[in-house]
């Protein structure tokens, strides 16, 4: 194992920090897998303030590095959710770095070299055999495909925020569920699952709720009225980004054959196979998937794939950044 000068075996830490939470994880320098594993909250360098952001670092730090390791750390590479590499003037980058060395200083590690990077250069990192070249597409709560060269992050398609982006990703999809759910009450869509399962979700009264299964009879004017005006308050009193965790009710209902479930699946596809189209990828490319709706266990990796199979890329399916991010600040050592 490689060790520091005074003779103590060396560590990295690798972080990935993205819209719903922030993990870091240890590892040698020298090589092989992670060996603690810490976690913390939101980590989007955009839209979590410094403050809360140094918070969550601090904790996914603290909880991957026991005390007496915090000394030997001599990289950190950390991949944020709305940094870029290619400019260190950015917002969010300044904000992520201004964030982790505050955190590390907080712990009290005291690593020689800490990088940046964006979430999608750590993503792409983390395939097998660390690959420089190609593209990334992570969605979770928001969604973003991006151009890998060299390791850095040369272009963007998508990852524009809840507000104006993000189609296809998990805000998207739960918007969506609400939004069918109302159709369904106010008349103007179908019958669907959804309107159950978000209202029962949001704390909508059991007594105005449809009837399970809900099949178009059996809802009178009376509660369809009495459930929009408890469901839309039960909405508009959250953060709007907290509609991303209804975005599993609409993968259980699809797998269960609700068929207003699934073709908002199908768009969601149908949106990030356009992020993808937007890079201009040629056939043999690496592409790496990841994030909680990507990955090995998405619900929109198989509807992808099938989509971007006409144009003959290499597909690696990834958990998550933080492996990647351990891969760059090996390399940053």
């Amino acid at each position: 194992m490689t060790v520091d000068p005074a003779g103590a075996p060396a560590y990295v830490v690798g972080v990935d920090a993205g819209g719903t939470r922030t993990r870091a994880v240890l590892a040698p320098l020298a090589g092989g897998a992670p060996l603690r594993e810490g976690r913390g909250g939101p980590g989007n360098a955009l839209s979590v303030s410094e403050a809360d952001l140094t918070g969550h670092l601090a904790a996914a730090l603290a909880g991957a590095v026991p005390p007496r390791l915090r000394g030997q750390v001599v990289a950190v590479a950390g991949g944020f959710a709305g940094a870029s590499r290619l400019a260190p003037d950015e917002p969010g980058h300044l904000r992520a770095h201004a964030a982790l060395t505050a955190a590390l200083r907080q712990v009290g590690i005291t690593a020689g070299t800490v990088e940046i990077h964006g979430d999608g250069e750590v993503a792409f990192a983390s395939a097998p055999g660390g690959p420089a070249d190609g593209i990334a597409v992570i969605a979770g709560t928001g969604a973003v495909a991006v151009r890998i060269a060299g390791r850095v992050c040369r272009a963007t398609a998508g990852g524009d925020g809840w507000l104006l982006g993000d189609d296809g990703a998990g805000f998207w999809i739960g918007r969506e569920a609400v939004r069918v759910a109302l159709r369904a009450a106010d008349g103007r869509g179908g019958p669907t699952a959804l309107a159950w399962s978000v209202g029962h979700t949001l704390g909508v009264p059991p007594d105005v709720l449809p009837p399970v299964p809900y099949d178009g009879t059996g809802w009178d004017r009376e509660h369809r009225e009495a459930y929009r005006m408890r469901l839309l308050p039960a909405v508009m009193g959250r953060h709007p980004v907290r509609l991303a965790e209804l975005a599993p009710l609409v993968a259980t209902a699809a797998v269960e054959g609700d068929a207003v479930s699934a073709a908002v699946l199908a768009t969601a596809a149908d949106h990030l196979a356009d992020l993808v189209h937007a890079l201009a990828p040629h056939p043999g490319e690496r592409i790496v998937l990841t994030g909680g709706l990507l990955g090995p266990a998405g619900p929109l990796t198989p509807p992808l794939l099938a989509r971007l199979r006409p144009l003959d890329l290499t597909p690696a399916l990834v958990t998550d950044g933080c492996r990647g991010a351990v891969t760059l600040a090996r390399l940053a050592a």
